[in-house]
């Protein structure tokens, strides 16, 4: 059975969401704050994780912190929409999406299905990208810039994943946001430029001026040619 972990300072909030998903057919294990949902965490392994940014003891922020350095686990923000720049500041921690309350329970639902197709699909033949000095391992699911181990987030390696695979194709901001949908993203246009902005800050010398993920102006964005053979087109 799949397990979810529903982190969230309101006693009212966190009964609704565990009695609407156990009825969905899913585990649910709850916490107040924080430090509490980490200690559930650590002892219950969660499949996926819906957060609270705002909470006493320890916020969602500094939870995602902590829980990043350990686990690899979907993580989806819960957030008002007054506070909806923070659920942004989520996705630098590396939260994979993020919810605006109040929000319809088969929209979260829909959320939470595709964030977990994500995480529980399977390449059938890894493969092992290049591009200048940026190796992409499939299998692993690791990322190296010279040799060094570079961080990035389930969505800033889908995205860069996508961009190698297809070296030099220009990918509209559309077609991306639809590509990463399918992998639990449901951010939109402005919500891509943060990873991008961010997959930058982690694999560019120069950010501002960058070398492997490009911008085509007006159109949106392409990788750099790289040494590997790609699939077909069909």
């Amino acid at each position: 059975m799949i397990g979810i972990l529903v982190v969230d300072d309101k006693a009212s909030m966190r009964l609704l969401l565990e009695e609407y998903l156990r009825e969905q057919g899913f585990s649910v294990q709850t916490a107040a704050n924080g430090r509490e949902a980490l200690y559930t965490a650590r002892h219950f392994p969660p499949d996926l994780v819906l957060l609270d940014i705002m909470m006493p003891q320890m916020d969602g922020y500094e939870f995602l912190r902590q829980f990043r350095r350990e686990k690899k686990t979907p993580v989806i923000i819960l957030t008002a929409l007054e506070e909806e720049k923070d659920a942004v500041l989520g996705l630098d921690l590396g939260a994979d999406d993020y919810v605006i309350k109040p929000f319809r329970m088969r929209e979260l639902l829909s959320r939470i299905r595709a964030v977990l197709r994500r995480a529980e699909a399977g390449e059938p033949e890894p493969r092992l990208l290049r591009t200048g000095e940026i190796s992409l391992d499939e299998a692993s699911h690791q990322v190296l810039l010279r040799g060094q181990p570079a961080h990035l987030t389930p969505t800033e390696f889908e995205l860069l994943r996508l961009l190698m695979t297809w070296p030099e194709r220009v990918f509209t901001r559309e077609q991306l946001v639809d590509h990463l949908a399918q992998h639990g993203f449901g951010g939109l246009s402005s919500t891509l430029n943060v990873h991008v902005r961010n997959l930058r800050t982690k694999i560019e010398d120069d950010p501002d001026q960058p070398q492997h993920i490009l911008t085509v102006f007006g159109v949106g964005y392409k990788c750099r040619g790289g040494s590997e053979t790609r699939p077909p087109v069909k």
